[in-house]
């Protein structure tokens, strides 16, 4: 099944960290599993912003019109498919500097599995309160980054003191290509008319 391995790195990380490395899985395999895992945010962001509307604090809570609300739940999904995909090349281009050789496919699956506890929180919009969502989701970066570390020296088959510090370079780069893509979507909404609808 294509989403085996989530149970396992919830609960034994680094043992499934080495069956994915033993398993050498297809690109198709670990694509399948990102495109999956990337509708649960998307489907549950465009419900609450929709159909739920979002509690920023006292007063009724905002909603978006169907239409706006599709526009950036598909520009959400995307996104995030071409986020895994930069960090994975990232992953690639950084691993010659800790004389490591992996292939584009265990990047995709580090970059696709190190993700999956961000991208399964956007349940959490389920519960469209700025707080809670706030909080789930610090809870699921804090996740993925132990997974990243947890995960580079097995999948890069490099010691643990270089997998820190090749996983600290790309934590570093992941919040650098988050911060882009928060940019990109200011620009979009401010400068190209993406600016949603509210009623």
């Amino acid at each position: 099944m294509i989403l085996n391995h989530i149970w396992g790195l919830y609960a034994h990380p680094k043992d499934e960290w080495t069956e994915i490395d033993n398993r050498h899985e297809n690109m198709m395999y670990g694509l399948s599993h990102i495109l999956l895992v990337a509708l649960i945010p998307a489907i549950c962001g465009y419900y609450a912003a929709a159909h739920i509307g979002w509690s920023i604090g006292a007063g009724d809570p905002i909603k978006i019109t169907e239409q706006s609300a599709l526009l950036l739940a598909m520009s959400m999904y995307v996104a995030i498919i071409g986020g895994v995909f930069l960090l994975a090349y990232l992953i690639q281009w950084m691993a010659i500097t800790f004389d490591s050789k992996p292939t584009f496919t265990q990047c995709i699956e580090l970059a696709a599995y190190a993700a999956t506890p961000v991208l399964m929180v956007g349940v959490a919009a389920l519960y469209p309160v700025l707080w809670f969502v706030a909080l789930a989701g610090c809870a699921a970066i804090a996740y993925s980054v132990y997974l990243l570390y947890s995960g580079i020296p097995i999948m890069m088959h490099i010691p643990e003191e270089k997998g820190f510090i090749y996983s600290s370079s790309v934590v570093t780069v992941g919040l650098v290509l988050l911060v882009c893509v928060l940019a990109g979507t200011a620009i979009l909404w401010t400068n190209f008319g993406f600016i949603p609808e509210f009623r």
